[in-house]
């Protein structure tokens, strides 16, 4: 496995935050494109499983941007979704000052060195290519590792549409849980409410849709889309875990071997030692956090930006990496799933139902909206937004068909 992934020097130059420490952070860069990794045409059968165009759409962007932070003690381990809209300092770019949204880091980067390169001389082929995808990589680390507060990046993991859809192939069927029935016909979401098992093609909807195109009072943004992500990781966890997967290092590999053309690493990571450290990850000993957002607003060039404060962002990060020590506490009913109390209701930071014994049900915790902690350990029931929220976290995405997919 470890000598068929493709790798990068990526990380090499991209920032000057020293290590502090023996905890591994982890950035999980999710891109946009429609592409394999030599940037040719993926096959038309994998095009219809994406449901989400072709070659022709898409691009260079970070979509999807995590941050894992393995703490060195065993500890709980703690994700943190970076919100792709952001609007931030964009850095890793030579001779360049820009601000735009964080996701646009790695295009950017990709762009500028593409264009020097080429203005050197050199040829429009995979010589200039993998470079000039690098450069993206090196911009995106170091513009994340400036937004997070100087936070030390020390591996990454890069995955295309292509490579996410190769990996629900390989642990599929994958049990969710919606608390609605939702359909979208731009993404191909079509779930009923309630716990139900999705293929590859379906876990590709899952984790993109941010509309219903049946039901107008839906209201979905791409914070809830985050959510729903963070719930995808956590059941695969759960059943990766069930499985024995993760403690039977010929099925780990299977698995690994089966995504790893399409899923780059930095040059230092060794996925089956990760494997083995990351036990607090294994275990479903792990927390989902979305960074916080001040609201909606619009860039200079037109495009719909999220806004923040940059302050308020890092404090939430070393809140997140550097939790004050808590002394032990007896569960109470405010407990979410390692707790035995249960309550009917739901709130953003989830609440247990208590399987019965006689059924053998699967635990399930439900999350009323993208705030607050989704906890590992359970199934995540996501809660689809169906009223207005005064618009502080809404964004309405208009029914059109030239909306992109």
């Amino acid at each position: 496995m470890n000598n068929n992934v493709l790798r990068s020097g990526a990380l090499n130059g991209a920032q000057a935050v020293p290590k502090l420490n023996q905890d591994t952070n982890i950035l999980v860069m999710g891109l946009d494109s429609r592409v394999d990794e030599q940037g040719k045409p993926l096959s038309p059968a994998v095009y219809d499983a994406l449901d989400a165009g072709d070659q022709t759409i898409g691009g260079y962007n970070s979509n999807v941007l995590m941050l894992i932070h393995i703490p060195a003690n065993g500890s709980k381990a703690t994700a943190i979704s970076i919100p792709r809209d952001d609007y931030a300092q964009i850095a890793g770019i030579p001779g360049e000052s820009i601000q735009g949204k964080i996701k646009e880091a790695y295009g950017d980067g990709l762009a500028a060195a593409q264009t020097a390169l080429l203005a050197e001389g050199k040829p429009n082929n995979n010589a200039t290519y993998q470079p000039a995808r690098d450069a993206g990589r090196r911009a995106e680390i170091a513009t994340v590792s400036q937004f997070l507060g100087s936070v030390h990046i020390d591996h990454f993991i890069e995955v295309t549409m292509v490579g996410f859809y190769e990996v629900a192939q390989a642990v599929a069927p994958i049990t969710v849980c919606v608390n609605q029935a939702t359909q979208d016909t731009y993404s191909g979401a079509n779930f009923k409410a309630g716990l139900q098992q999705i293929d590859a093609k379906q876990a590709m909807a899952y984790v993109r849709q941010r509309r219903d195109t049946s039901n107008p009072n839906y209201l979905f943004s791409d914070l809830g889309r985050e959510r729903r992500q963070q719930a995808f990781i956590v059941s695969v966890i759960r059943q990766l875990k069930q499985a024995g997967t993760f403690t039977d290092i010929p099925k780990m590999q299977s698995v690994l071997t089966a995504v790893s053309k399409n899923i780059v690493v930095g040059q230092g990571l060794n996925l089956i030692d990760l494997m083995r450290q990351a036990s607090s990850i294994t275990g479903g000993h792990i927390s989902f956090t979305t960074l916080p957002i001040t609201g909606f607003g619009t860039a200079p060039n037109g495009e719909s930006i999220n806004t923040v404060d940059v302050a308020q962002v890092q404090a939430t990060v070393k809140e997140l990496l550097t939790p004050a020590p808590t002394a032990k506490a007896k569960p109470s009913s405010a407990s979410t799933s390692s707790s035995a109390a249960s309550t009917s209701t739901a709130s953003s930071a989830g609440t247990t139902a208590k399987p019965k014994a006689a059924k053998k049900a699967a635990p399930t915790t439900t999350y009323g909206d993208w705030t607050g902690a989704l906890q590992g350990g359970s199934i995540p029931c996501v809660k689809l937004r169906c009223a207005p929220d005064n618009g502080t976290y809404r964004r309405i995405f208009p029914f059109s068909q030239a909306t992109p997919k």
